[in-house]
This record gives C-alpha cells, structure tokens and sequence, in this order.
C-alpha cells in the first residue's frame, strides 16, 4: 500500500493550501482531486465572477463619465463572447499557476474520487482510466503515515421543485455559464452570493428583483451596512425585496414565472426570463464513506471537529478544512488558506496558532460593495460588551464626493477598549478591509489607530476619522 505523510482529498483552496505548505514542511504529501485543482472558488465562483463584476464595474463607468463627468461617452453593445473569453483565459492562467505550484512542491495529484476505507486509509478510483497496484484498472490504495485531510468543498443548495437546468434555473456555479445576457432575473437570495449577481447583471442592462426571506438583505452583516447597500442597489433599479419569500414558481417557455409574498402580506407575481438560486452552500461528502473511519457528518452535512484548535476530527490523524466545517468557520476561501496553513503545520509537528474566525473579514463585491470584519453592534451588546460606536459617511470626505456613491464607515467598540468590529460600505470598500483585520486581530483601541496617518485625499481617511473620534481627538467629527 502506498503510504505517503499527508493524504487530502479535495483540490480546492482549502485542500492545495494543505498540501502546498505541508510539502513546503518536507512532507509527502497525495492530493486527491476528481475535478480541477482550484475548485469552485477558481473554475466557478470567486475568479470567474469578480472577472465579470469588473466587467460589469466598466459598464457603469461608461454611464458616469456621461451622466456625471460631461465624458460623451457611449456604449455600443457587450460581447458577451470576448467577455467570456477573458474571464475563462483569467481562470486558464490562474489553474496553471496552481497546478504548477503543486508540481514545483512535490505534491502527487491524483485525478480521481476517494473514498475511505478506514483510519487514515484511502481508495481512489483514478478517473484517468490507469491500472492500479493491484492491476485494477484505475484503482490506488493509499494510507497516511502522519494524516489525512478532508477538503472536499460545497455545492449550491437547491429548492425542492425548482431543479436547475442551466437555463432558465440557475446556480451560483453556473449562472455565469449560462447561454448569453438575460433580459431580466430573478434572484432568490440575499446573501453575499445573491447581491453579487444582482449587482452585475443589473450593470449589464437586466431587470432584476432581488428576494430575501429575511428581514434585510445581507443578514450576517451589520443592520446599517444593509440599510446602505440596499438603498445603494434600490437607487441603481433593482427591485429589492426583504422578508419576502417565494411561494411558487414556473418554467415557461420563454423564461419563468414565480409568486412572492412580501414583508407586508401581499402576493406580487414575477416574471423573468432567468431564476438565480443563491440560497446558500451545502457541504460535500458523498461517496466519502465517512463511517468507514469512524465519523459521521452533523445535522446540517458538516464535518465537525473535535479540536477545533488543530481542526482535528474525532477520529485521530483525520482533519477538516474550507466549507465541510461548520460554524464559526465562514465558508471562505481566505478562511480554507488559514484552515490549510494550520493543518500542515500541525501534521509536521509545529506549533500553529488556531484560525481566529473572529477576525476574518468579509466581503461583497457589489455596486456598492460591503466589507467588515468583527462583531456588529447587535451582536457585541448581545455578547454583553458595553458598546460605543462610530459612523461617518464616505461623502464627508473628498474622494467619498469624487466617487458620488455613498456609504459608510462604521466602527464598533468595547467602550473605553478595544475595536470590536469594523464595517465599511460603498465603493471599493473590498481594498480597504485588510488594515481593519489587523487591528480587529490584535485588540488594538481606537486611540492605537488614531496617531497612524491616514492619506489624504482617500476614502480610507474617513477610517481613520472614526477612529480619531472614537479616540476623543476628531476634527471634522463631533
């Protein structure tokens, strides 16, 4: 039986990241993949659809320069096919890059499905059509010295009824697969994922509703960053729906038809030529045979850790990383990079310090888009902090009224302490999280921030004036 150090099945971030620095470490390391290396993040989600959200980001540059700057500039038409071909050649080089990291590192792929066979062994089927060990056509018994990795990944939840068939029902996987530019859609979903694609297909001239079951779009986020981007996407035109929910839907020949019960009680029916399903992800382990190693997934489909320190299972030498976890592990790839680094460390036996989940930030790359990191108001006073907090518009400060978009900057804090959380909405709000996760990550206090200079004229000045306030010292805030 072949028995390298490291066994991970799943090449996605979560699983290649494993396997990178577990390789880096000295380690042996198998990578068990049945699709491409890079996952949904890289063939179907993140790469692919901020490459057509920045396409979509040029559409609505062009409407600007016109409507706002006296730039006489018009838009003839999107090709669709050449918009395509960039993004694809995006994903090509990037799957290239990754396969060639793996190759430079040592780390043995396997193209194939795995299925366990006990603690820490291995069956993979090689989807290659080679002989196995055993002179089974395509079959490779496998056993890990040091441990096994699960990085398997997540799919697209579904709605019973409403089976995707890539044209007229479609899933974040494949919604940018579809055949061509729809006229309008409806999107069922307002998380992350389901404002996303709101935002780009309404760039690119659909009409589009937007329908969250719960009160507010984009829950998990602070109530004023809602209140924001929704007032953001409704000034843009899209139709947005919170504490709604779908009662019924149906194909029709030319596109679907579907009845929505609104926050106040009242039935409005919906008709689209497309129905984007961006109701969440579900965690992948069929065909795994979990029990074969002793374990077993959770209510919800998660394979949940023992030791969340060392993401180690209830099953000695086994681990889990990327979306088979549960909360408070947010199901996103930065977070599996995290997961991957602590994994490998801890299978070449250094120490590692576990995934701080609190400080992972998150992002929606909307027009406008969101970003945070750290407890929202609610959530700090339900944990019983004593909070103080801190808004200032993006348009109190120069470029804020440059780029004419709104939004906001918020901080949260443990009154007379630390930065609780930190929430940004408006444009290009994704590039100026990261200096927030450091100082949510390392308890700084509003006054270690304020005596850093900020840029000027930036919209990340108006960061840096929140905390001047927090810190007693504002100057254009009272």
């Amino acid at each position: 039986m072949d028995s390298p150090d490291v066994i991970v099945i799943g090449g996605g971030t979560g699983g290649y990241s494993t396997a990178l620095r577990a390789a880096a470490l000295g380690l042996e390391v198998v990578l068990v993949e049945r699709d491409k290396v890079g996952g949904t993040c890289l063939h179907r989600g993140c790469i692919p659809s901020k490459a057509m959200l920045h396409a979509a980001e040029l559409v609505d540059g062009i409407a600007e320069a016109r409507e706002r700057w006296g730039v006489k500039a018009t838009l003839d038409a999107v090709d669709w096919s050449a918009l395509v071909a960039t993004r694809d050649d995006i994903v090509a080089r990037n799957h290239r890059g990754v396969q060639a990291h793996l190759a430079r590192a040592g780390v043995r792929v396997l193209a194939g499905h795995a299925r366990l066979t006990g603690p820490r062994s291995v069956r993979v089927t090689d989807l290659g059509g080679r002989t196995g060990q055993h002179g089974e056509p395509g079959v490779h018994d496998l056993s890990a010295r040091r441990g096994l990795v699960l990085a398997t990944g997540s799919r697209p939840r579904t709605l019973p009824g409403l089976e995707p068939d890539g044209r007229r029902v479609v899933t974040s996987d494949d919604a940018l697969f579809a055949p061509g530019l729809p006229a309008s859609v409806l999107v069922l979903g307002g998380g992350a994922i389901g404002v996303e694609y709101a935002s780009f297909h309404r760039s690119l001239g659909a009409e589009v509703t937007l329908v969250e079951a719960a009160d507010r779009i984009v829950p998990m986020e602070d109530a004023e960053v809602s209140r924001h981007l929704a007032r953001g996407l409704k000034k843009r035109g899209i139709d947005v729906r919170a504490g709604a929910r779908l009662l019924d839907a149906e194909v029709l020949t030319n596109g679907m038809r579907a009845r929505v019960r609104g926050a106040r009680g009242e039935t409005v029916t919906v008709e689209a030529e497309r129905l984007l399903v961006a109701v969440g992800r579900a965690p992948v382990t069929d065909g795994l045979d979990l029990a074969a190693a002793g374990l077993a997934t959770d209510a919800r489909g998660f394979v949940a850790p023992a030791d969340w320190d060392r993401l180690e299972t209830a099953a000695p030498g086994i681990h889990v990383v990327g979306d088979l976890l549960p909360p408070p592990s947010p199901g996103l790839a930065h977070a599996s990079f995290a997961e991957g680094l602590l994994v490998a460390e801890t299978l070449a036996g250094l120490p590692s310090a576990p995934v701080d989940y609190a400080a992972v930030p998150r992002v929606t790359y909307s027009s406008p888009q969101t970003a945070a990191v750290g407890l929202s108001e609610a959530e700090a006073r339900a944990r019983g902090y004593e909070v103080e907090a801190n808004s200032m518009p993006l348009t109190a400060v120069a470029k804020g009224m440059v780029h004419g978009q709104g939004g906001m900057v918020k901080v949260v804090t443990e009154a007379g302490g630390r930065v609780l959380g930190v929430h940004l909405v408006g444009p290009h709000v994704s590039e100026m999280i990261a200096e927030n996760q450091l100082v949510v990550g390392w308890d700084a206090e509003p006054s270690d921030v304020a005596r850093h200079i900020h840029p000027h004229p930036t919209l990340s000045e108006a960061v840096g004036e929140v905390f001047l306030t927090l810190a007693g010292r504002g100057l254009h805030q009272q």
